[in-house]
């Protein structure tokens, strides 16, 4: 999983330690903001399924989308045996800019997906494993400046479907209010992805 910024020990400086770090890796999650060079240096290097939603410094996507990855943006996309249910985009905290949304705006997007057939989708099937998003869910790991602020509609989401893990971004390490995991009340594994971390997705517990 990686979100916010290209960790220079997997961008530039790969090493024999860094491939063995990461062996066994079967899927990358980017949660936004990270530039397609990135994107695809990784989904290369590692040779696995990279599964993306933009974040809101990712307008370079219109016209440079990362090749070879999958955009799962306000879709279900299944990868290494998982289902991931994708939904880019921060708190709007600038008019008419894209990859921003109001709560309004943002809960019109999952109703654009149609929540009846989503629910008739995944009928029998226990849901998605995966919420990947690039802001987090409003009042966990987020942060009270409407940039940084959630969005209540992702917990009703977790609330509905239960997925594992919701995976997200956009609130860096720097900010002070950085834990790399949360639990969520519905019981799903809340993981801010900034910089990287590696899930155990047999173990949940385990995270480097």
């Amino acid at each position: 999983m990686t979100a916010d910024y290209e960790d220079p020990k997997l961008w530039g400086k790969w090493s024999d330690s860094m491939k063995e770090r990461l062996s066994g890796v079967e899927l990358i999650l980017s949660a936004g903001d990270l530039s397609p060079e990135y994107l695809e240096f990784l989904v290369t290097l590692l040779n696995v399924p990279l599964v993306y939603v933009r974040g809101n410094h990712d307008g370079r996507y219109d016209t440079r989308p990362p090749e070879g990855c999958i955009d799962a943006d306000c879709r279900i996309v299944e990868a290494a045996g998982l289902r991931i249910l994708g939904l880019g985009g921060s708190m709007r905290y600038k008019p008419k800019t894209s990859d921003m949304y109001t709560e309004k705006e943002m809960r019109r997007r999952i109703r654009s997906m149609s929540m009846r057939r989503l629910a008739d989708r995944l009928s029998g099937r226990e849901g998605f494993d995966i919420l990947l998003t690039h802001a987090p869910c409003r009042g966990y790991g987020d942060m009270d400046d409407i940039p940084h602020q959630g969005f209540e509609c992702f917990n009703e989401l977790l609330d509905t479907f239960r997925p594992r893990v919701h995976c997200y971004g956009h609130v860096h390490k720097e900010y002070g209010n950085f834990k790399r995991t949360r639990e969520h009340p519905s019981g799903t594994l809340l993981i801010n992805a900034s910089g990287y971390c590696i899930l155990d997705t047999e173990d949940t517990t385990k995270i480097r």
